[in-house]
């Protein structure tokens, strides 16, 4: 029987008003890379490594948004990969951890770098290695298609999948909540 806050279900906005009141306060946008910026899958060559990955073109520019705001983006991400390192040269991200085991520990160097708290950031993760990250995250938040026990802990799931603007959607609720996105509307319009 579901209890009165079932954080995992879409549309949060409508169902959990607080993720509002949290992207609000959001100074660093944290992501994981698979699942989260792509949708997940892995594509293997034939000389057994890594070949292809996809991105959306609508979080990049979600991300640069943010960037425009002083809302800078860092990826945290337990794979390597050349793909990922050219997209964040393209869209600007200089907060790059790949590689890494312990996601916790890498979100605390970041912080420190930047001089922020856990508690100033909107983490974004799909899977079981992302939780630590996310745990005191100010805003925890999930794709649509993330793992059942990581849309439980999220505070905000989004209605688009990894891949699939996930992130855009991430992105123009931060700006809305600050009330960037209809100035940066209107300059798009002009």
């Amino acid at each position: 029987m579901p209890n009165a806050f079932t954080p995992h279900n879409t549309n949060p906005l409508s169902q959990h008003p607080q993720a509002w009141e949290r992207a609000g306060k959001v100074k660093l946008l944290v992501l994981d890379v698979d699942g989260v910026l792509t949708n997940g899958q892995v594509w293997i060559g034939a000389d057994g490594k890594e070949s292809l990955k996809a991105f959306d073109i609508q979080d990049g520019l979600g991300i640069k948004l943010l960037e425009q705001c002083g809302i800078p983006t860092a990826i945290i991400t337990g794979r390597n990969s050349k793909m990922v390192l050219a997209r964040c040269d393209e869209l600007g991200i200089k907060q790059v951890h790949m590689g890494v085991e312990n996601k916790a520990l890498a979100l605390e160097e970041v912080l420190k770098t930047l001089g922020l708290k856990a508690s100033d950031c909107a983490v974004m993760g799909d899977d079981w290695p992302d939780l630590a990250m996310m745990k005191n995250a100010g805003l925890r938040i999930a794709p649509a298609q993330a793992h059942e026990a990581v849309k439980e802990f999220a505070h905000y799931v989004t209605t688009y999948a990894g891949g699939n603007s996930a992130v855009r959607e991430v992105c123009d609720l931060i700006l809305k909540a600050q009330s960037r996105y209809e100035e940066l509307l209107s300059q798009a319009r002009q």
